[in-house]
């Protein structure tokens, strides 16, 4: 039986010694000093074993075999009936059943009930992937600080690592959503002529890709709501989606970039500038590109699905 105390003086080996040497003669002090326990604890283990024999020497919960302030089961049932059924309080329930707030919380954290969150079932997890490439593109946008000087992230301390005044880069980013092929360009707002542009640039990029774009989808932001964004896809016969307001998951796949972006590129290094650190992104992005494995692809790169699915759809 494994000893369920935390680091407990003595094993069961050791107690079964103690008993042998009292028996063959040794004063309990001399056998507490050769164990370097107490006396008391030599004739605790003594008596237990005149008491039960052998088996008194294992190992025992510690937890008391009987609770007498213990709830009673029903009860409990009836706290957790009022806490799924009519969504009471904490507060509410103690007042009606007579009980201490602290005991019916400590029920409810224990069931998992301490959040009224937790009484709905969590929203199932609905996963959408296009089947061609071009048939719906992921756009969004990150704002990154500017820097003259490594930061705290890569340092491991502030001190001397404030960048007063350096301003923000906005991180404008495309992805196709059947093959995680990304566009990304670093530029100085988010405002809707950049944003625009942003957009006319990445559609000729996936089209020299042998990609064509039929839907794009974006947050509610204000470019993305202006008419000048607007005008341009009703241009180019590409249908606008717009994500749900307040979820960003409904844009998951470009949430999902943004991390692997900044975790690979923007903070996996030490780059001595912000402008250092745009002027890697080239290299980043065409590594993602063109030799990242994608466990969403079977372990393919964006390109490679790119291909195989332009095959596939022609």
């Amino acid at each position: 039986m494994n000893n369920p105390h935390h680091g407990p003086r003595l094993t069961v080996y050791s107690r079964e010694q103690i008993v042998r040497r009292i028996a063959s003669g040794q004063s309990a002090a001399e056998v507490a000093k050769a164990f370097a326990v107490s006396v008391r604890t030599v004739r605790k283990w003594l008596a237990r074993f005149k008491a039960g024999g052998s088996a008194a020497l294992s190992n025992h919960a510690s937890a008391p075999a009987r609770v007498s302030a213990r709830l009673p089961e029903p009860v409990v049932t009836l706290i957790l009936h009022l806490r799924r059924s009519l969504r009471m309080t904490g507060a509410t329930i103690a007042q009606k059943l007579g009980l201490a707030r602290s005991t019916v919380s400590r029920w409810l954290k224990r069931e998992g009930l301490g959040r009224l969150s937790r009484l709905d079932p969590p929203e199932p997890v609905r996963r959408c992937q296009r089947e061609r490439p071009g048939e719906l593109i992921h756009l969004d946008i990150k704002k990154l600080g500017r820097f003259d000087r490594p930061g705290h992230r890569i340092t491991g301390t502030r001190a001397g690592c404030r960048n007063k005044g350096a301003g923000w880069d906005f991180v404008h980013v495309a992805i196709d959503d059947a093959t995680r092929l990304a566009y990304v360009e670093v530029l100085g707002d988010e405002r809707k002529a950049t944003t625009t542009g942003f957009l006319l640039r990445a559609l000729r990029w996936f089209r020299n890709q042998g990609i064509r774009v039929e839907r794009v989808m974006t947050d509610n932001g204000s470019a993305y709501r202006s008419r000048r964004f607007a005008k341009a896809l009703r241009r180019l016969a590409i249908r606008h989606i717009f994500t749900r307001p307040y979820t960003p998951k409904t844009n998951g796949k470009a949430e999902r970039f943004i991390q692997t972006l900044l975790r690979e590129w923007a903070y996996g290094m030490s780059h001595p500038s912000s402008q250092a650190r745009n002027a890697d992104l080239p290299r980043w992005l065409d590594w993602f590109n063109r030799s990242r494995p994608h466990s969403a692809l079977n372990g393919r790169t964006p390109l490679a699905e790119v291909n195989n699915l332009l095959r596939t759809h022609i």
